[in-house]
């Protein structure tokens, strides 16, 4: 059994697919569930376009709100878990994450109305997740 899970997510009906099924596979309670929601800046922000800081204190605030309610659904489950809020390209953030915790599962949500190159999880610059962590991957289909 993995001792070390980390869910992406971004209270997308997606990512809400990858947090159930992170409970459905009812790990023990001593396994470390680690929520990652990560706030990534627009093209224009990060071009210098115009304030990003406005930008991300704002996406910052509506993603710890979605991430305490995802923590909370996972805590009512009976499981540990720690949430974690972070700035950056999703799969890179999700990698170093993984890298730094040691983690052994990685959940992610997809639909299957869009292609896996339109998932967050799939980087700008084609940084495939799956290329670039060591964990397993469990994809969570969302219909």
């Amino acid at each position: 059994m993995y001792q070390k899970i980390l869910v992406a997510y971004d209270g997308t009906p997606e990512s809400q697919s990858a947090l159930h099924e992170c409970i459905r596979i009812n790990p023990p309670p001593s396994t470390e569930i680690h929520l990652l929601a990560v706030v990534q800046l627009s093209p224009y922000g990060m071009a210098g376009g115009y304030a990003p800081e406005i930008e991300c204190a704002a996406k910052s605030q509506m993603m710890e709100q979605e991430l305490e309610r995802g923590r909370a659904l996972i805590a009512a489950a009976g499981l540990n878990v720690a949430p974690h809020l972070q700035v950056g390209e999703p799969v890179e953030v999700i990698g170093a994450l993984a890298d730094a915790l040691g983690i052994e599962l990685i959940i992610v949500g997809h639909s299957r109305r869009k292609s896996l190159a339109m998932r967050w999880w799939r980087g700008s610059m084609d940084a495939v997740l799956i290329e670039r962590v060591k964990a397993s991957i469990l994809i969570a289909v969302h219909c």
